[in-house]
């Protein structure tokens, strides 16, 4: 036998050997295969679409972050700006309220000050009473030490009453 030269009773069993492996791998194999295969496509579609359907949740996660931190600047700016005008209106009211103190502080002093000015007005005219009668009665006094003197005053005093 000469191995170069192909005998046609080793290419029939062979053929025949070929056909025999292939219905048997159709009958056993192919099925297993083919279901194998076609269950590693449906895991490839099925992570396919569950990593779109992330890619979309993450895009919609995304989008409500940015609405939520929009949110959050918006009401961090009215929490500054509720901030602010309450410091404004502090302010303000603790002007006012120094403002009412002061003018109350300055009523205060002028009311002292007018009530010292009286007593001492009162006090002063008391003295110049007191310094006026001793004036007076000295004047008097000295007018008066001759009866003929005395005489003029009453009549001078009695001409006055009757003219006032």
């Amino acid at each position: 036998m000469d191995l170069i030269t192909p005998d046609f009773g080793l290419f029939f069993w062979q053929t025949i050997v070929f056909l025999v492996l292939i219905f048997v791998m159709a009958k056993f194999a192919w099925k297993p295969i083919l279901g194998g295969i076609n269950n590693r496509e449906k895991s490839i579609n099925d992570a396919l679409a569950s990593a779109e359907e992330a890619r979309k949740e993450m895009q919609n996660l995304k989008a409500d972050n940015e609405e939520l931190l929009k949110e959050a600047r918006a009401e961090k700016d009215a929490i500054l700006k509720d901030a602010r005008e309450l410091k404004e209106k502090i302010i303000a009211d603790a002007g006012e309220e120094a403002q009412a103190k002061a003018d109350k502080i300055v009523k205060q002093a002028n009311e002292s000050i007018e009530r010292e000015k009286k007593a001492a007005m009162a006090e002063l005219k008391n003295q110049v009473a007191t310094l006026s009668i001793e004036i007076a009665e000295k004047v008097v006094r000295k007018e008066l030490s001759e009866e003929k003197k005395q005489h003029q005053l009453i009549d001078k005093m009695l001409d006055d009453v009757t003219l006032n």
